[in-house]
């Protein structure tokens, strides 16, 4: 089967087109051998593009750890670029995800917009142990001289907590991402943002994504980090949001509550399921 490796703001991908076969089935160990970076291809997710009978395609997604999640910010770019490449035109398209259908089209600068949808902010929604106020969470994290409490949470398709911290550069992302990924005070696991804020349009971000570890980028991520920031109070709500691959555009719209994320695409080589070329 073909696959496309290619990258979102360096947050990388390989995306296996299965729509002549109709699904692809994939065991958690299948999926990590394939995103193994020493003797697999190598990636942060494995992607199956799929038919839809409720969108263009339908994008399954596996973490590195070979769990199945619902949603993928920077993959649902490089599909939509795929889908779009294949079509001749900029779109828009719809891209079917167990999170619900996105909307993607391409701008005058071909990068890629996604409607990644409303962010879900209740506290079952996310979800989070007990019941509590999502804008500042009643949670706290030690690691050494790091003391990190109250982030901000929301559920971008998948469950984001997101810390505020004064240098992004110093925070403990290895030690703490893993830490709060896999506290019970999160049932589902959630991915852990560390964000900087530069001003009230400008954020630095490093995120611990769940079942994959610290990445170059992280889509949802972003779009969480600047939902929480103006939630708290510490941005607008159109915010350059940047990452270790690059930088993304978040707007979370106040007419109509959906966050819009626009950032590049590259795709990185084509090849088989046995070896690239």
């Amino acid at each position: 089967m073909r696959f496309f490796k290619m990258n979102g703001c360096g947050n990388d991908f390989v995306i296996f087109d299965a729509r002549p076969h109709g699904a692809l089935q994939l065991s958690k160990d299948q999926a990590r051998a394939i995103a193994d970076r020493t003797e697999g291809v190598g990636c942060d997710q494995v992607i199956a593009i799929e038919r839809s009978i409720r969108g263009d395609a339908f994008m399954r997604i596996w973490n590195a750890d070979g769990g199945e999640v619902s949603a993928c910010g920077n993959a649902s770019r490089c599909v939509a670029s795929i889908l779009l490449d294949e079509r001749g035109d900029d779109g828009p398209i719809k891209i079917e995800t167990l999170a619900g259908v996105l909307k993607a089209e391409r701008t005058t600068l071909g990068q890629i917009t996604v409607d990644m949808g409303s962010p879900l902010l209740k506290w079952e929604e996310i979800p989070i142990v007990k019941a509590m106020d999502t804008v500042r969470l009643d949670y706290k994290v030690d690691a050494g001289l790091f003391h990190l409490e109250a982030p901000g949470a929301c559920n971008m398709g998948n469950p984001h907590a997101v810390f505020f911290v004064n240098d992004v550069k110093l925070a403990p992302v290895s030690v703490i991402g893993p830490r709060v990924e896999t506290d019970p005070f999160f049932p589902d696991g959630v991915n852990v943002g560390f964000a900087q804020i530069l001003s009230s349009e400008r954020i630095r971000l490093r995120v611990w994504e769940r079942g994959v570890g610290e990445t170059k980028s992280c889509g949802t991520g972003a779009c969480a980090a600047v939902v929480a920031a103006h939630r708290a109070g510490l941005t607008g709500r159109l915010v350059t949001v940047e990452l270790g691959g690059g930088d993304l555009v978040i707007e979370w719209k106040a007419s109509d509550d959906r966050v819009l994320m626009t950032g590049p695409v590259e795709l990185e080589r084509v090849g088989d399921l046995l070896g690239a070329a």
